[in-house]
């Protein structure tokens, strides 16, 4: 079973897209995959549409543990192999615990009793508040995601700060998965230099291909379905690109080898 975070430092970004991209590929590939979500925002279990869920996210990070995630996983909208364990606004009480109360692991003490699953996804919120410490903290990998924006930079490099950080103080498997950069348009000038300069601060770590803008990821998503459903040659392009992401993510969480990408496409 490999463990991989998906995070940013802001949300609108498509740190979302990137996760639900990534469980479709596995669906397609015919992975079992499990979408754990940990953003208060809700919007991967929204997309994933759940049939019944009896308890989320919340309840299995409860101090008790009095909820297994084997009883809170439920099946997605979108059939097997994909589950999902549902987020909801209370997460946002554990991102930011009282003073004085330490960060405890619940995530990878709950992910300890996952079976028969090849692949979780951790959706952490957009920020790097406890949530996401306690995502890296269970993770194999991070993959960090951002547009190609003047905030790029400093975005990433926060990202990564903090996955050192967490790997050095309590996790020393977790690797950092690679840098996706989302929406990109080729007819930018803007979105060429920020390219280039993530590029030239972090070669090694620029996951090529980048994800271009189309249309088709929010249109799919709108309908409760994974890209890789939806028919439409923009769709296609991007099923194509999760897919490597697949390839690329579950090696680099399996081998623990650190960074596996050369530079991004232009």
């Amino acid at each position: 079973m490999q463990v991989v975070s998906v995070l940013s430092l802001k949300g609108g970004v498509g740190k979302t897209s990137v996760t639900l991209g990534l469980a479709g590929a596995a669906a397609a590939q015919h992975l079992r995959c499990v979408v754990v979500d940990l953003d208060p925002q809700a919007n991967a279990t929204t997309v994933l549409s759940p049939g019944e869920v009896m308890f989320t996210a919340n309840d299995v990070l409860a101090g008790d543990h009095a909820v297994s995630i084997s009883d809170a996983l439920a099946v997605s909208g979108w059939g097997e192999p994909v589950s999902v364990l549902a987020g909801e606004p209370a997460l946002e009480r554990r991102n930011h615990p009282p003073d004085g109360v330490p960060g405890r692991h619940h995530v990878r003490t709950a992910l300890a009793g996952l079976r028969d699953t090849d692949l979780v996804l951790l959706d952490c919120p957009p920020s790097l508040a406890e949530l996401t410490r306690n995502a890296l903290a269970a993770s194999d990998a991070a993959l960090v995601v951002t547009e190609p924006t003047a905030f790029a930079l400093a975005g990433a490099q926060q990202a990564l700060d903090a996955v050192d950080a967490v790997r050095r103080s309590h996790n020393l498997r977790l690797r950092p998965a690679g840098i996706v950069v989302n929406r990109f348009r080729a007819g930018s000038a803007e979105h060429r230099f920020r390219l280039d300069e993530l590029i030239a601060a972090y070669r090694e770590l620029v996951i090529d291909p980048v994800l271009p803008e189309r249309s088709a990821v929010s249109r799919a998503q709108g309908a409760g379905l994974p890209v890789q459903r939806w028919p439409s040659p923009g769709a296609r392009e991007v099923a194509r690109i999760f897919a490597g992401y697949l390839g690329l993510v579950m090696s680099a969480a399996g081998s623990g080898a650190g960074p596996f990408s050369k530079g991004a496409s232009r």
